[in-house]
C-alpha cells in the first residue's frame, strides 16, 4: 500500500508520541516494519539535529590591496592615500587625539 506524505507524517508523529521502537510500532499498527523504518531514517536525514547551527558561506574576501587608510572619529572622516609619506598618518592620529 502506498501512503501520502500527509499519512506518513501522521504515522511518524504518532510513533514519536508512543515512545516505542520503530519496528515494534510498525508491527502493532499493521505497517511493514522495513518500510516504516525507512520513513524514520529519511525523516532523520531531512531534520536538522538538535543544536544545529547553520554556518553561512563566507563571501569572497576582498583581494584588492587597499588604496587608502580610513580614519574616523566622531563626525570626522579622513582618507589617507597609501602613497603618502609614512609619518603623515601618525601626525593625523596625534591631531585626532586632541579632538573632543
Amino acid at each position: 500500500m502506498k501512503y501520502s506524505k500527509e499519512e506518513k507524517a501522521m504515522w511518524l508523529e504518532d510513533w514519536k508520541q508512543s515512545g516505542k521502537k520503530a519496528w515494534t510500532y510498525a508491527q502493532e499498527n499493521g505497517l511493514i516494519p522495513q518500510t516504516f523504518c525507512s520513513w524514520v531514517k529519511r525523516e532523520k536525514h531531512n531534520t536538522p539535529c538538535p543544536g544545529f547551527v547553520e554556518i553561512p558561506v563566507p563571501q569572497k574576501p576582498n583581494t584588492e590591496k587597499p588604496q587608502e587608510i580610513l580614519v574616523e572619529k566622531g563626525d570626522i572622516t579622513i582618507r589617507i592615500p597609501l602613497s603618502v609619506w609614512i609619518e603623515y598618518p601618525g601626525a593625523i592620529l596625534k591631531g585626532l587625539q586632541a579632538v573632543p
